[in-house]
């Protein structure tokens, strides 16, 4: 596979840096805002089923997840949600935007080992925005020769960031914590994928059946694809 590699893509959250953990954060404090409404686990089944409904329109990211919460909230209300509490949701959203980027273990090594070897890129769904500011503080970036912010993962999406890199699939290699997004599309394409677990995973991205492909490389930390690259 190594001697075929042209391009190594990165997928950011929960990848390179810390993510998830902040939105399963601010989704038990909007649950507490709305204590007085519903239980928590109604509360949390509302908030996703309205995310999922919104991704559409909205997309990925924290802009929208701060949509939905505010759709949620007049939901659960019965369309009694007082500016307070819609100021609240807000800052929930605001403060989100602007936690800082935490990087995971591993990464800087991974990514001094590659350099020069292959074109490295990102690849990562979420808002416009929010990733470009989280890429440049950072101090990643200049590792990078290209970023592509994508509104979806699907193997059309891979096809078109592909031709803008003018590499094959062959040539490709995807890493990723969602085995949905980073890896069957991939995959599908017949570009290699490895999965590297991260220990919280957005319901939507859930995927518990291991694919049977010669191009998937089964990962437990980012630091192992050196073993398979060096």
């Amino acid at each position: 596979m190594k001697d075929k590699l042209k391009v190594i893509a990165f997928d950011a959250d929960d990848t390179l840096w810390v993510n998830e953990p902040y939105f399963r954060e601010n989704e038990l404090l909007f649950a507490d805002l709305l204590a007085d409404y519903m239980p928590k686990d109604e509360i949390l089944k509302t908030l996703f089923a309205t995310e999922m409904k919104n991704l559409q329109l909205y997309g990925y990211g924290v802009k929208g997840f701060m949509l939905s919460m505010i759709e949620a909230a007049n939901l659960i209300t019965n369309g009694q949600a007082s500016a307070a509490l819609i100021n609240n949701i807000i800052a929930l959203g605001q403060a989100q935007l602007q936690k800082p980027v935490e990087l995971l273990d591993g990464v800087e090594e991974v990514l001094q080992r590659l350099q020069g070897k292959f074109q490295l890129v990102v690849a990562t769904k979420g808002d416009l925005l929010d990733q470009q500011r989280k890429v440049k503080i950072s101090g990643l970036e200049a590792y990078f020769q290209h970023v592509e912010i994508m509104s979806d993962k699907k193997a059309a999406d891979y096809s078109h960031l592909l031709k803008k890199l003018n590499c094959n699939p062959d040539n490709f290699l995807m890493l990723g914590n969602s085995m949905k997004s980073d890896v069957l599309p991939v995959l599908e394409l017949q570009g290699y994928a490895s999965h590297i677990p991260y220990h919280t995973t957005w319901l939507h991205e859930v995927h518990e059946e291991e694919p049977q492909h010669p191009n998937y490389i089964k990962l437990t930390t980012i630091k192992e694809i050196l073993g398979h690259l060096d």
